[in-house]
This record gives C-alpha cells, structure tokens and sequence, in this order.
C-alpha cells in the first residue's frame, strides 16, 4: 500500500529509541524524511545516522519541558525540511507512584513535560501547517483505563486525550488532522528497565504477558507501523480519534 510519505517531511519528538525511533524508521523507510528530538544530543545524532542521515534524518536536542524548546524544534523543521506535514508528539513518562504516595512537585513537573510541553509544540507548529498535515500525540492506555503506581500519567494522559478531541475540532476546518496513539506493553528500552527493576524480569514478562490476548508484548516497529499510517495521507479521514496498539489488553471500549 502506498502512504503517499514521498518527500513529506515530519517532526517527531521522543524519537531516539522506542516508540518514536520506531515510527521515524517506518516513515523513512517509505520516502518521508524527519527531524528527530529528544534530550540527548549523542542519542538523536546516532538515531538520525542509523536511518541514513542527512537529508532523510537529522537530529537536535530539545527537553519539550523547557518553555524555549517548542519554538526552537520547530524553527529547525521548517529550516531542514523545508516543508512540514505533521508531527508525531512523544513525552517520557511521569514520575510513578500511588495517588496518596506522589509528592506535588511530581505532579507539578509531569504537568510541564506531558501536558504544557507537547501544547506549547502543537501551538508553535500550526502556523507552519497546510491541509492534509496531521499531529499525532503518543499517549498511553491510562487514558481509558487507569495502570497502577501511575497517578500522574492515570491523571494527565486523560486530559491530554481530550485536548487532542478539541484540537481536532479546532483545525479540522484547516484540513488539519489530529488523534492520539494508545500504547499498551512495548518492548522498549523502558519497559526493560522496569522489568529489571522488579527483581525478576522474566516472572515479570510472564505476568505482563498472561493478561494480553495475544499473549505477547508488542514491538516497537508494530507500533510505528500504525503510527506511520495514521500520519500518512492514506489516513486522510481519520482524525479526532484514539487508537489504541496495545495486543487488546485495554478493556474499555
């Protein structure tokens, strides 16, 4: 199937590893070219390398947290691209932890880098946008059903949903599409980490694993592959919506 991505040219933030580096890939892979960010600068440089480098990827440093950060990204985009149709919006994830147990400046901060951060990139970036561009936010399936020891993400991804619902209100006159993405379990460099941290990450892969229907954690290129798609112009009626990549694990329609 043809996407249409030839010479189309994307933002995506949170995009050295993961998810992000996984859609980055597959949007190359069929002729878009990208700008990657993340807080690292070693970590983008390598990402944009590893998918051939200049003109198809490049990379800069940005902390969507930063209030100066928003601006910047996307003044490179326009600069290296040329022309931007869309973006694909990913933050890290909050600090975890139980509604009663996580200190207020927690919350304070997973305001500014999941809700403030991908807002002030979305508001930098319309002016630059024409019809048939389209933001995707990365979000997660906190947003239908809560996760435990994830209070912020359970109290913010929400919000974030439904602010995407609005903007897609707003731009769609403008042939501008936004919607959100849903990941479940991915076999991320993150999701290692909180394995490992567990004290038994194989017993902890089993457990997760039990509770999907496909009996299995996702792949980052799955996830990108969905992602891709939905940025692409061969999902040109689709906007306003939340789709969910998760093995069918979230219960809630």
């Amino acid at each position: 199937m043809d996407l249409g991505l030839g010479g189309r040219g994307y933002l995506l933030t949170g995009a050295s590893r993961g998810l992000g580096f996984a859609t980055a890939r597959a949007l190359v892979d069929d002729g878009a070219r990208v700008l990657l960010s993340a807080r690292s600068a070693d970590a983008v440089d390598a990402a944009a390398a590893s998918l051939g480098g200049a003109p198809a990827a490049t990379g800069l440093a940005a902390d969507l947290s930063d209030a100066r950060a928003a601006e910047d990204l996307v003044g490179a985009a326009v600069d290296r691209l040329g022309r931007v149709d869309g973006a694909l919006v990913s933050v890290g994830g909050p600090t975890p932890g139980g509604v009663l147990d996580v200190p207020e400046e927690a919350w304070r901060a997973g305001v500014d880098s999941v809700l403030l951060g991908p807002l002030r990139l979305v508001k930098a970036l319309v002016p630059h946008l024409h019809d048939g561009a389209a933001i995707g936010l990365v979000l997660s399936t906190s947003v239908r059903q809560p996760i435990g020891q994830l209070a912020i993400s359970n109290g913010l991804r929400p919000g974030l949903a439904m602010t995407a619902k609005a903007l897609a209100d707003e731009l769609g006159p403008r042939g501008i599409r936004v919607f959100g993405l849903l990941p479940g379990t991915i076999a991320t460099d993150r999701v290692a980490e909180v394995e490992a941290a567990s004290g038994d990450a194989a017993a902890m892969r089993a457990r997760t694993e039990a509770g999907i229907p496909l009996r299995r954690v996702g792949r980052p290129e799955e996830f990108g592959r969905v992602a891709a798609f939905a940025l692409s112009p061969a999902a040109s009626y689709l906007t306003g919506t939340m789709v969910t990549v998760d093995g069918g694990i979230t219960r809630a329609l």
